[in-house]
């Protein structure tokens, strides 16, 4: 990737982070992925590239940017991420007026998420927090899991809370994708494992400082939670598939089984479309197949 970063590059990136309210992870895929259709136009049309030449792109040098991409061995989510990201650029380097040469991207088999069921998942949470060394982190590292199986918090939104969320009451602000707040309402052990980890941390919890501190006081990493729960889910024999992001998923689908409208379901996620929480009633269906299998004596 070239190290020289060109005014549309720049434009592009204060668009998405500025206008659009991109989270800083796909900032830096979409201009990455910018950046490598540049680098790639510059030899193959053997010549500058400026945003004329990309609003009037056409069809085969971009399908000729794509396959040099699958040959760099890139799968079909990568290349349709990859397209999607490319058409934006164009549409922005078009300002907006069309003319983005219509591909048909890979298709991508969309796997449907495992839940984790209700006793591993605590489980799973109880072994990561007897694992920890010292008790406001066996607190914290509770919290954390709790918030995530019992609140259907992303893992990066549970770590993005800060100070003034305490004391916790019925309900929480949470900032999810696209800085998009919502209000999601706290079960009595969720509330109750928060204020206990607050009780025991040694370090001050300022109200704009993030709650969830890791051993020397600075902000938590998500890839200290990820390995406990690697490390439980071999002493525990669970499946691979338990993740951290896999008990968000078991919120949701344990939920859907109960009855829970997938309208509201989707205000509880912070999803942007429906389409997005509907994969759920697939995980329900998947669910009630297994169940049935293992429960009905002809099965």
């Amino acid at each position: 990737m070239s190290l020289i970063i060109s005014p549309l590059i720049a434009d592009w990136h204060h668009h998405l982070a500025r206008d659009r309210r991109r989270s800083v992870h796909t900032v830096r895929a979409y201009v990455a992925s910018a950046q490598r259709l540049l680098d790639f136009l510059g030899p193959h049309l053997g010549g500058p590239v400026d945003a004329a030449t990309l609003a009037a792109l056409p069809a085969p040098d971009l399908r000729a940017f794509l396959a040099y991409r699958r040959n760099a061995g890139i799968g079909n989510a990568s290349a349709a991420r990859e397209l999607s990201a490319i058409r934006g650029f164009l549409a922005f380097a078009g300002g907006g007026q069309g003319g983005v040469p219509v591909l048909r991207g890979p298709r991508v088999k969309r796997g449907v998420p495992r839940p984790v069921s209700p006793d591993d998942a605590v489980a799973l949470a109880e072994e990561v927090s007897e694992a920890a060394h010292e008790p406001w982190i066996a607190a914290r590292d509770w919290a954390v899991l709790l918030l995530l199986y019992g609140a259907g918090l992303r893992i990066s939104e549970a770590l993005s809370l800060t100070g003034d969320t305490l004391p916790a009451g019925d309900t929480i602000r949470v900032t999810g994708k696209r800085a998009k707040m919502r209000v999601v309402p706290l079960l009595p052990q969720v509330r109750e494992a928060m204020e206990t980890y607050a009780a025991l941390c040694p370090y001050g919890l300022a109200r704009d400082a993030p709650m969830f501190r890791g051993a020397r006081g600075g902000p938590l990493s998500p890839a200290i939670i990820r390995r406990s729960v690697r490390a439980a889910r071999r002493t525990l024999n669970l499946p691979e598939r338990t993740t951290p992001h896999a008990l968000r998923h078991s919120f949701a689908t344990h939920l859907l089984g109960r009855g829970a409208d997938l309208r509201a379901l989707q205000e509880l996620l912070g999803h942007a479309s429906l389409s997005s929480t509907q994969i759920y009633t697939q995980v329900d269906a998947a669910h009630l197949i297994d169940v049935y299998r293992h429960a009905h004596p002809r099965a």
